[in-house]
């Protein structure tokens, strides 16, 4: 589970980076569910990666089906 987070973590930062190339005014989330958020990106190293690259994130309720929370 663990090198599937870092993985999407290394691709939303690849694909912000050529975004902000073609579209800059645009503004990308990473979404993720609250279990994955709970388990995975309340770590401290995790943490200081998601401030160190300004990462906005989008948390979500898989069986609800609906955001829990934004964090800009």
């Amino acid at each position: 589970m663990l090198i599937a987070e870092y993985g999407a973590l290394g691709q939303f930062l690849s694909y912000r980076s050529a975004l902000r190339k073609k579209q800059p005014e645009r503004v990308l989330y990473l979404a993720i569910s609250q279990d994955i958020y709970s388990d995975f990106f309340s770590n401290q190293f995790i943490q200081e990666l998601i401030a160190e690259h300004q990462l906005k994130l989008v948390i979500f309720e898989v069986m609800k089906e609906e955001i829990v929370l934004w964090k800009e």
